[in-house]
């Protein structure tokens, strides 16, 4: 669907919401280990701000885009409160993906827009890396999006993905105890080698 249709749903649910920040995608926090210590930082298709407010706590350089009005709105009214700095915009992230080697992290969460990837890949500077986490077809609950076309086949993230370092990356699908684990999704934290490491 393309996202001009999809924009007046979320900006009516961020715009009926409480002005509350979600929290950080479990990806990000559970691996924040991995973050650099200075550097600048995008959260792409941000939504409630949780993952640019948590890596401004971190030190890191924030920008964050949302293409609905409200979710940015409702973000730069939270980071003024809490007097805390970052660039937010409102962006369609298809029609105007970040530029080549201009962030140092990259986190998504919850979105999936396939034909991003190599735009995404290309935008991490030498050492960056991409923190990404979405719902799978291979689901325990009914949980996120009814439409399989925004869920993620078996692997596809290692796929859409290749061509980085894998540093971590977990998919339990129906695997064993499913009230175990983190179910539903998929997770991969995978970093941009220099061009002289990928080619020893």
């Amino acid at each position: 669907m393309p996202s001009d249709e999809r924009r007046p749903r979320w900006e009516s649910r961020y715009r009926e919401a409480p002005l509350t920040v979600a929290a950080p995608a479990g990806v990000l926090r559970e691996n924040a280990f991995l973050l650099p210590s200075v550097g600048q930082a995008l959260d792409l298709a941000c939504g409630r701000g949780g993952n640019a407010l948590y890596m401004v706590q971190l030190g890191l350089s924030v920008t964050a885009w949302d293409f609905a009005d409200a979710a940015i709105g409702n973000l730069l009214e939270i980071a003024q409160a809490r007097e805390v700095s970052l660039h937010a915009e409102v962006r369609d992230v298809i029609a105007a993906p970040p530029e080549p080697a201009t962030f140092d992290v990259i986190c998504v969460s919850y979105f999936l827009a396939r034909e991003l990837a190599p735009a995404l890949v290309a935008a991490l500077r030498p050492n960056g890396l991409i923190f990404y986490e979405t719902f799978v077809r291979e689901a325990v609950s009914d949980f996120g999006p009814g439409n399989p076309e925004y869920r993620l086949a078996p692997n596809e993230l290692l796929h859409l993905f290749s061509g980085l370092r894998v540093l971590e990356y977990r998919e339990f699908g129906t695997v064993g105890d499913t009230t175990q684990g983190r179910r539903d999704i998929a997770t991969l934290v995978a970093q941009k080698r220099k061009q002289e490491d990928s080619q020893a």
